[in-house]
Formats: C-alpha cells, structure tokens, sequence
C-alpha cells in the first residue's frame, strides 16, 4: 500500500502521548511499517517544514533531535506541476489551507496512493473526493 501521512499523523508518532493525543499507536505502528518498508509513502515537498513549525511549539525541548530523525528517514518526496494545481484546485473547492491539500493532492496523483489522517476538519471536507481515510479508522 501506498500512503502520504500528514502532518498530524507524524505529530502523534513522535510526541507519543495517549493521555494528550488520540491514536498514538496507530501512528507509531504506521511509522514502523514504513521503517521497515513494509508501506511505501510519498510525502509533499513540505512536510518537514510544517512537521517543524508544529514541533517548535508543541515540543521545543526535542524539536532539534525529532528534525534529525525525521530527516534521516529520507522519505521519498512527490513534487510536480500536477500535484500543486491539483492541491490548489482542492484549496480553492474546499476553502482549505493550500499546506494540508497538498498532501491528499499528493494521494490523488499517485495511483493506488492514500491519504491518512488525524485532521477531522479536513476529512469531513475531502472524503467524498476519495483516496483519503482517517487515522482512526486505518488498520494495518
């Protein structure tokens, strides 16, 4: 299987914290499997970038050694015209910030591709354009 995480799944798998975050084991199950390539991913060329601003303020004591961590996972990146006129197309319909319909843009373009989630804004928004599931509801 093919996923993209947003941001939100990767927060949950490296803060951790079941009492503060629903779903933290999903997420670190997620993580693991694509660790260990048993999931393929795909990210938006920014993810990184958000994952950090978000970091920053949730976790400014560990932001520097999560960002190392990260990094050195060396997820495959997805970056073409399509999937930017695509997420700006699902901006626009959606009224959405441009940073969160990258990533489902990225599922879209990418056959057999998914999107998981922990953002219930925006899956309630984007789930009738499918390749999009919820955190929640993703089993391995």
């Amino acid at each position: 299987m093919i996923v993209v995480l947003d941001a939100s799944v990767i927060i949950k798998w490296l803060l951790a914290d079941p009492e503060k975050e629903e779903h933290t084991d999903k997420a670190q199950k997620i993580m693991l499997s694509v660790i260990e390539n048993k999931l393929q991913v795909f990210q938006p060329v920014h993810w990184l970038a958000e994952v950090g601003a978000v970091l920053s303020r949730l976790s400014s004591r560990t932001v520097i050694a999560d960002m190392q961590e990260l990094f050195a996972l060396e997820l495959p990146i997805a970056n073409s015209n399509m999937i930017y006129h695509r997420a700006c197309d699902l901006a626009i319909s959606l009224n959405h910030h441009l940073f969160d319909t990258l990533y489902h843009a990225v599922a879209l373009e990418i056959p057999n591709a998914y999107l998981i989630t922990a953002d219930q804004k925006y899956l309630h928004k984007a789930k009738p354009l499918g390749n999009i599931i919820s955190l929640a509801d993703f089993d391995l």
